[in-house]
């Protein structure tokens, strides 16, 4: 893996599409980093002002003759690009494992299906686009409501699943016949410039563009760019404020996940070997960096006890940093800022009076962004 590894950072794609041509970044350098050794693999340069502003040209340019694109004709474009990335799964695993810290056989056997089922899906759905009709509204006349796609959608992505939240994104805007900037994190870019490549082999010019860069800078200037008609954002609630306040100015679309609490409830009749065992699965998966983690438990008075312990032990028996990534339960978390953040939830929830850690709470030893789960 190690020796896979330093071939794949030799050949890292860091180029930004914007219409049909590759270029590097204009702005600052944004170093991306392998959360499993804390290493920099790349520095890829954001996106500057006017590089965003040609991608969303670019975009608005493509966007008239895809949106008059038949269905049929859009479907089958996702579906070469559904085959595309099926045919390089095993290596868009391995980067997505590089970036993020993930096991890499998780990442292909969970992620990868997933991601090639969501544009095979939308490849369908772009044939199923209806309205509704009804004759009732005035008399001897049909009413009837048409469906049109609302034009370039700027699109920001998180770093959590990166090339998952990726397909999301821009399968469901292609099939309805939109155009594309995406943004990924600039924590994790690479596996949706990895996609930019592939994409522009397939899509028409300019129907998809792949930028770079940080919030501040690139993201906000995606996000107030004038010829952008929808922004679709994944992130923090600080983030979606900024693009509610962006939008409003022109009367965007807007479309916010931001994030969210998964409460698990145990009865006391409840079978506890599955409870714990289902909150070591969907707790602790992707080392719990995912809006729908069992982050919260309550449990019955007559179970408590019990199901803490349990829990407690199942925990500390989570496998990471093992040099078999066929071993590892969870990776890191995404960075040494994110991991400071957890051990402040950790520590203040600790120095309440009620509160005692039972399992793990503290960084990990060796290399690395790992916290003891």
């Amino acid at each position: 893996m190690k020796g896979r590894e330093a071939e794949m950072a030799a050949s890292l794609p860091t180029q930004l599409l914007i219409g049909g041509a590759f270029e590097a970044g204009a702005g600052a350098p944004v170093p991306v980093v392998n959360p499993r050794t804390g290493a920099v693999i790349a520095e890829i340069a954001e996106a500057d002002a006017g590089q965003v502003a040609r991608a969303v040209e670019a975009a608005g340019r493509a966007f008239p003759a895809y949106a008059a694109l038949p269905p049929a004709e859009r479907a089958a474009l996702l579906l070469r690009l559904a085959d595309a990335i099926e045919a390089e799964a095993e290596d868009f695993a391995a980067l997505e494992a590089l970036n993020c810290g993930k096991p890499r056989p998780a990442v292909l056997r969970d992620e990868m299906p997933a991601i090639v089922d969501c544009f095979r899906f939308f490849a369908g759905a772009a044939r199923c686009l209806s309205g509704s009709a009804a004759g009732e509204y005035l008399a001897g006349h049909t009413s009837m409501i048409r469906r049109d796609p609302v034009g370039p959608v700027a699109q920001i992505a998180p770093w959590n699943y990166p090339l998952m939240m990726a397909a999301w994104k821009i399968a469901p805007a292609l099939a309805a016949g939109n155009t594309v900037v995406l943004k990924p994190s600039e924590l994790t870019p690479l596996t949706a410039l990895k996609l930019a490549r592939i994409a522009a082999g397939i899509l028409p010019e300019g129907v998809l563009n792949v930028i770079s860069g940080r919030g501040p800078s690139t993201g906000q200037a995606l996000i107030d760019a004038p010829g952008i008609a929808m922004i679709s954002l994944t992130g923090s609630i600080g983030t979606g404020e900024r693009v509610i306040q962006a939008a409003s100015a022109s009367i965007k679309r807007t479309h916010l996940e931001l994030g969210g609490k998964a409460p698990v409830i145990v009865f006391d009749d409840a079978d506890i070997d599955a409870a714990v065992a289902a909150v070591r699965d969907f707790g602790y998966y992707n080392s719990g960096q995912d809006c729908t983690a069992a982050c919260r438990v309550y449990a019955g008075a007559k179970v408590y006890d019990r199901f803490v312990a349990d829990l407690a032990s199942a925990v500390t028996q989570l496998r990471y940093d093992r040099a078999d990534d066929s071993e590892n339960d969870i990776g890191p978390v995404i960075s040494a800022r994110q991991r400071e953040r957890v051990g402040g939830f950790v520590a203040r929830a600790a120095a309440l009076p009620h509160v005692e850690v039972v399992a793990g709470g503290r960084d990990a030893a060796g290399s690395g962004f790992y916290y003891e789960p």
